[in-house]
């Protein structure tokens, strides 16, 4: 099972690339779209696994020439800024699933084989991982944005679509 990866957070691409290959993926990275094209052509992948914001582009971009390339392959586009308009772009574009990060084992093994969570684990032979809370899952993303606006809580609060003091107060409070 060939794999794609398109993922700029090497540390990311890493541990996601070591737990892929331990259910028996044959994961190929790369940082940008012009080698995630290249990489299509040459290691042929059933599954591409796209991060929807790298430094300087969007892969959202790069969708339809991928189903181009290899209209079988299941491309699933994992982000960190996640909406339902780029949920629809991706999904009309070619994508086959839309998933926010942070993303559990079990769940990513269940988009790439199109089918429930539970049947995976049945399937792998695999424990439950420690699943976050709904909070823990806010906390993150919260980070994620402030880090993306380098810190700028106002900026956060806008792009969160809530106050500014109530943001500040999310932040005082971290979930264990």
């Amino acid at each position: 099972m060939k794999l794609l990866m398109v993922e700029d957070d090497i540390t990311f691409a890493n541990t996601l690339k070591r737990r892929l290959e331990k259910n028996g993926f044959d994961c190929v990275h790369v940082d940008n779209n012009n080698d995630a094209l290249l990489k299509c052509h040459s290691h042929q992948p059933d599954f591409i696994l796209l991060d929807m914001k790298l430094a300087q582009e969007s892969t959202l971009n790069i969708i339809t020439p991928l189903r181009q390339i290899r209209p079988n392959s299941r491309i699933i586009l994992l982000t960190g800024f996640a909406s339902i308009a780029t949920a629809v772009d991706a999904i009309k574009l070619g994508a086959d699933d839309y998933l926010t990060k942070p993303v559990d084992t079990k769940t990513l093994l269940a988009a790439l084989n199109n089918c429930k969570a539970s049947a995976v684990a049945v399937l792998t032979n695999t424990e439950p991982e420690n699943t976050l809370s709904a909070e823990q899952v806010e906390w993150q993303h919260i980070q994620q944005v402030l880090k993306f606006n380098d810190g700028n809580i106002s900026a956060t609060a806008r792009q969160l679509s809530m106050h500014r003091r109530t943001l500040q107060r999310k932040l005082q409070k971290r979930p264990h």
